[in-house]
């Protein structure tokens, strides 16, 4: 059976992440002394012991999800893959899987990426908010009609799952907005605790800074075919991978259409690599037929591997 692994992003960090990784296993423990070294600051101790107001911090939560996937990544085997994909920053936990990129050059992008859009969600007042219960081209249809509208942004940013979008834009604005998809139909809409409008616009400074740094950094010809979030589709040029990991951070990620893209040519297992659940939950509200499983904790690890074996 064909199988990929997919790498959750944002939001899926909690406090003691990695804890059980580290005091099983020697190759995590260097891992995170790794990390530490290249970042300049300790990780490690914000991942397993926080507190959570500061590991919800984008400078340090994007970084925290990448060393625990890629400690994942090293503890188990990618024999077998046929694909990866990862939820929006998952994606660079993905270029690593694939071989595309090192573990160092991947982190020290994901420290700019993370640092960057920290830095523009605190010079520029921007939000998220879930829309549940709305098909994708009505959530469209209405962003369409209120982006723009005194010059604020308002666009679709994560299509999830069938009838869960994000939408992402100017703070305020997003708030007022908010009302004018339930009145449309939608059965909830929730802001995000997030520090920024991610996946939209608002974010063209941070993306023009990271374009600098991926295109001096080197991605290697992929082992599997990475489905990008701003295309859903398999790539498996390098050239292509480095523009899509660009254009991601103002483009909305198309996560159901990967879901769809991934089935149709035939593959049946999906394993979330990374903390919580919520890529499982995803792919079980998208394809109802699908094997899915996850690995976080070094039982998960123990059991994949003995499972392999």
């Amino acid at each position: 059976m064909s199988r990929a692994l997919l790498f959750s992003g944002q939001g899926s960090q909690y406090v003691g992440m990695t804890r059980d990784l580290v005091e099983s296993f020697d190759i995590a423990r260097q891992m995170a002394a790794r990390a530490n070294d290249l970042l300049g600051y300790d990780l490690q101790s914000i991942m397993i012991g926080g507190p959570e107001e500061e590991l919800r911090k984008t400078r340090f939560t994007q970084p925290a999800l990448f060393v625990h996937e890629a400690m994942l990544l090293a503890l188990t085997s990618t024999d077998g893959v046929s694909a990866v994909a990862g939820h929006s920053l998952g994606e660079f936990s993905a270029l690593h899987a694939a071989g595309v990129l090192t573990f160092d050059d991947a982190l020290q992008l994901v420290q700019l990426r993370a640092q960057l859009m920290y830095d523009v969600g605190n010079a520029t007042a921007g939000t998220m908010a879930a829309v549940v219960g709305l098909d994708d081209d009505s959530v469209r249809s209405i962003c369409d009609e209120l982006n723009g509208v005194g010059g604020n942004v308002i666009v679709p940013a994560n299509f999830n799952s069938p009838g869960q979008v994000v939408v992402s834009g100017s703070a305020e604005y997003v708030r007022a907005c908010m009302p004018v998809f339930k009145e449309r139909g939608a059965k909830m809409v929730k802001e995000l605790q997030v520090s920024g409008a991610f996946h939209s616009p608002l974010l063209n400074d941070a993306q023009q800074g990271l374009a600098e740094k991926i295109s001096t950094t080197e991605f290697s010809q992929p082992r599997m075919p990475v489905y990008v979030n701003v295309s859903a589709k398999p790539v498996s040029d390098p050239e292509v991978l480095k523009e899509s990991a660009i254009r991601q951070l103002t483009s909305p990620v198309l996560w159901t259409s990967t879901m769809h893209a991934m089935w149709n040519d035939g593959i049946r297992s999906y394993c979330e690599v990374g903390p919580g659940k919520v890529l499982q939950g995803l792919v079980k509200r998208t394809l109802a037929e699908a094997t899915i499983d996850g690995i976080d904790t070094a039982a998960d690890v123990m059991r994949f591997t003995s499972n392999a074996s």
